[in-house]
């Protein structure tokens, strides 16, 4: 469940933190046409690094540098920057989970001591947030303390949209727990919350007749929603293959790239589709993409067509 909720934002917050956050931008291609290879991508790393050096009491910064050090897999020195950025800001939820999280990778995938400690934390400072409970969740489900595990799954699904991956997620995992505590089924779920479903929105992705005959089965998709007006960086993502469309989206603001920017925050919005043939979310000359017209939050039934090609 915690890399089901990692995944779709992966690759871009690296992008984040060397300061492109318009990468995923129409028109952000860059001039060779290539895709950003790992050795490149880790220089761009070790240059925040030594940023670092120069400014350690940039604490955001160091939050930076720790997603970008968890998207290479390089989890203790992920967890090392994390506590620095604890260190130097004022409590945050999703900062002490990240930080939990990375450190927990770095012991072998362990959340006993230091990480349980931090998930605890994050929950005091915001008992909702979701990358906590999930791994709350996940630490009393391995002590086969299933009814607490069920406790805080359920807690997932008061504040993500119901129609969601993470709520998909969450009640597979909540059912798996019910049957090993011996208990029923979960009763189908309640109607959803009128404040979340006006903080998303929805609809399907496919590609035209001339693009699929051009795509690869494997080609990455990343959807995603911007503003319709100011700075183009995305405020919601998640990541496909071609061989999943046609595919039913919904975007939320636990998608959020950063919490400051979200799709809540937004009167007006676009949303769009991109197959990127490097597996890069920088757009480059040879991807095929398509975009909606302006829609608000909470707009379901919208029909992203992927039907031009990155110039």
């Amino acid at each position: 469940m915690a890399v089901a909720l990692a995944l779709p934002v992966a690759a871009l917050l690296l992008y984040l933190a060397v300061g492109n956050p318009a990468a995923l931008a129409p028109g952000a291609a860059a001039g060779d046409g290539h895709g950003i290879a790992r050795d490149q991508i880790e220089g761009m790393v070790e240059r925040l690094a030594a940023r670092m050096k120069e400014k350690p009491e940039d604490a955001e910064g160091w939050a930076m540098l720790g997603r970008s050090y968890a998207v290479l897999d390089r989890y203790a020195e992920a967890a090392v920057a994390y506590a620095n950025a604890v260190k130097r800001s004022e409590p945050d939820a999703q900062l002490l989970a990240d930080y939990a999280d990375a450190l927990a990778m770095a012991q072998g995938r362990n959340l006993r001591g230091e990480p349980e400690r931090l998930i605890a934390q994050a929950l005091k400072v915001d008992p909702r947030n979701v990358k906590a409970l999930l791994l709350a969740g996940t630490v009393a489900f391995q002590d086969k303390k299933f009814k607490d595990a069920i406790a805080y799954w359920e807690r997932i699904l008061k504040v993500v949209p119901p129609d969601s991956d993470i709520a998909d997620s969450a009640r597979d995992s909540i059912a798996d727990a019910r049957a090993l505590a011996g208990m029923p089924k979960a009763p189908p779920p309640a109607k959803p919350d009128a404040a979340a479903v006006a903080a998303t929105v929805s609809g399907t992705v496919r590609l035209s007749p001339g693009i699929a005959a051009k795509a690869s089965p494997d080609d990455t998709v990343f959807i995603f929603a911007r503003p319709a007006e100011g700075p183009r960086m995305p405020l919601a993502v998640m990541r496909k293959r071609v061989r999943d469309l046609p595919t039913a989206f919904t975007l939320d603001d636990s998608m959020a790239m950063t919490p400051a920017a979200r799709l809540s925050n937004h009167a007006q919005v676009v949303v769009g589709a991109r197959v990127s043939r490097s597996g890069s979310p920088a757009a480059q000359p040879g991807d095929f993409e398509g975009m909606s017209t302006q829609v608000r939050p909470g707009a379901t039934g919208i029909a992203v067509v992927i039907s031009s090609e990155v110039r």
